[in-house]
Formats: structure tokens, sequence, C-alpha cells
């Protein structure tokens, strides 16, 4: 097993890995079906998955498990599975990271539970805590490195993410996806989740954004969490382009060589642990790793030069200070 902990303290950067979700679309997952049940069903194409983010240079990747816990699964009538599912999905991921040659982090993947917490919606923190543990303790049996909390909106959801994995003693990474003009989608910013993991009784090894609406609007975020001057490493997963409707799919306009701008500015705003969310395949993340390892570290960027490599953001204010910011989204290349 790898020690993320240890791979922070003696490289410079880290690379994660690519989307889930569209790779797996990609090798056929049907809109509607569980990527979870693919772990027992087509395992093979699971293997795929991560076999591709390991050989294109990932010191770090996700298992098939996001949708992996029991309100997730209930509605695919597969709450009571959620241990096994979490298990397998480890475990194959473990074969794979253990074949690599080279330290490789199986991270498990734990994203929301896609209910409101109270006391805006029924669910209890400690409803919510339990779910999260119920899904850590599958994972960890499988073989999980470490416990990866993403896509989260809520801080009651991240904390009650934190309450379930302390119970387990395991290390933990928490992103959250900030869509809303530089928000969630629960109205928190970047400088929120900063403070936010600060006070946490189990804090995460690292935290940071994934998803969103594209990278520039990502960076934009890492770059209110570097003014925030946080103690902790700082992730960096955004989304490979902007999504767009095709012939009946949802597919990405982020080319590899976009991707590959988007990581050396990801690691010059602040980020330690760089990787793509949806949309972004093993052309990219290799494209990414070749362009991290050539180009020397440079100086923080300004929203100018991001939004010149990348294009505009989607939205003229930062969540922040309410000011506008320069080039609002006219255009996005790719």
């Amino acid at each position: 097993m790898t020690s993320l902990e240890t791979l922070l303290g003696t490289c410079d950067w880290l690379m994660a890995d690519g989307a889930t979700g569209t790779n797996l679309f990609n090798m056929g997952l049907e809109a509607g079906e569980a990527p979870e049940l693919w772990n027992e069903v087509e395992s093979g194409k699971v293997r795929a998955l991560y076999e591709g983010a390991a050989s294109s240079g990932s010191d770090i990747f996700l298992t098939n498990s996001f949708g992996g816990n029991a309100s997730r699964l209930r509605l695919h009538d597969a709450a009571a599975r959620v241990f096994d599912l979490n298990r397998i999905a480890a475990e194959i991921a473990r074969e794979v990271a253990d074949a690599a040659g080279r330290p490789v982090v199986v991270a498990g993947s734990m994203g929301p539970t896609g209910e409101i917490m109270a006391p805006l919606g029924p669910l209890t923190s400690e409803t919510a805590a339990d779910m999260f543990e119920e899904q850590a303790r599958g994972l960890l049996a499988g073989g999980a490195d470490v416990l990866w909390v993403e896509t989260i909106s809520a801080p009651e959801e991240f904390e009650a993410a934190s309450i379930g994995i302390a119970r387990t003693g395991a290390p933990w990474c928490g992103t959250m996806s900030f869509d809303t003009a530089g928000r969630t989608m629960m109205g928190l910013t970047s400088a929120d989740l900063a403070r936010l993991v600060e006070r946490l009784p189990c804090p995460p090894l690292a935290f940071g954004a994934n998803c969103g609406v594209g990278a520039s609007d990502l960076l934009r975020t890492v770059l209110g969490f570097a003014e925030a001057e946080p103690r902790l490493p700082v992730i960096a997963k955004g989304n490979a382009g902007i999504p767009k409707f095709v012939e009946g799919r949802i597919t990405y306009d982020g080319t590899p060589e976009l991707m590959a701008e988007y990581a050396v500015l990801a690691r010059d705003c602040g980020a330690k642990i760089i990787g793509g969310c949806c949309g972004t395949t093993p052309a990219h993340l290799k494209a990414m790793r070749a362009a991290l390892e050539a180009a020397p570290r440079g100086p923080r960027p300004d929203l100018d030069t991001i939004a010149a490599a990348l294009g505009g953001f989607s939205s003229a204010s930062d969540g922040l200070t309410g000011a506008p910011i320069s080039r609002e989204r006219r255009r996005r290349r790719g």
C-alpha cells in the first residue's frame, strides 16, 4: 500500500486521475445505470478504467464508488450491498496499483448522498455519518490507501463525512464543487471551505475543488484557496472543458493541449494534487503529466492569464468580493 501523506511530503506535485463516469459511458455504461454495479458485472471494464489512469502517469486514482452510499444505491435496489460493492471497487484498484511498478495511491471515492441535509432537508448529520462510515469500511476492506470525499456542496455533509471517516481512523481528502458564480450549490465560497477544513476535529490530508463548470472557473477557485494561505495541500480536479450535448451524449470540448496548460497553471496557482474530472481521458492525462514534468514552476497567474490560456469565466464574480472579473466567458478554446 502507498501512503499519500508520505508522497505529499516528498513530491513537489502529484497527479490524480481523470473522469470516472464519462469514461465508463464511453465503455458502454447507459444513462440510469449504477456504475458501482459494474464492479461485479463488468469488472474488466472497471479494471481498464483504472489501468488507463495508472498507465497515463496518475500518482493517485479514484475507485468506481462515487455513488456507493446507501442513499444512492437504494435507487437501484442495492442499499444492502454498500459494503460489498465498495470492497470490490477497491480490490480491483488495489490489484492495478500494485502492478504499476511505482507508488500509486488508491483513493476510495465517496460522493454526496444526494439528499438535503437538515435543517433544510430530512438527512441528519448522524444518519449521513453512518452512511459515509459504512461506505468507508467497504473501501478500506478492499485495500484503499486513502478515502476521497468529492463533489460535496453543503458544509454539513462535508462535516458528516469527516465524522464517519474518523470512526475508521483512515486518512482522507475532500473536495467541493464550485459551480455557481464561485460558490457551491449551497452557497459556500473557496474561503468558506478553507476555514471549514481547519476547524474539523479530523481534518483531511488535502482539500480543494473538483468538477464545476470548466477549467478556468476551477482555477479561479484555487486562487481563492491560495489567498486564504491554508496549511493543508490544495487539490485541483477540473473538467476537460465545457459539456456539450452531441448526438444524444454529453461530450467535453477540452483538448489534451488545453488540459496540459490547465495542469501547469493549477500547479502555479498553488495546487499540490492536480487531476481532471468529467471528460478527462487517458489522452488528457498523458498530456498533463508531460507538461507538469517539462514546464518549470512559474509565478502565480492572474485571472487574465488564466482566461487567455483556457477561455473566459462563466460568471463575473468569484463568489468572494462580488467584484467583476475580467474576461467573462465569451469563448472557450478546445
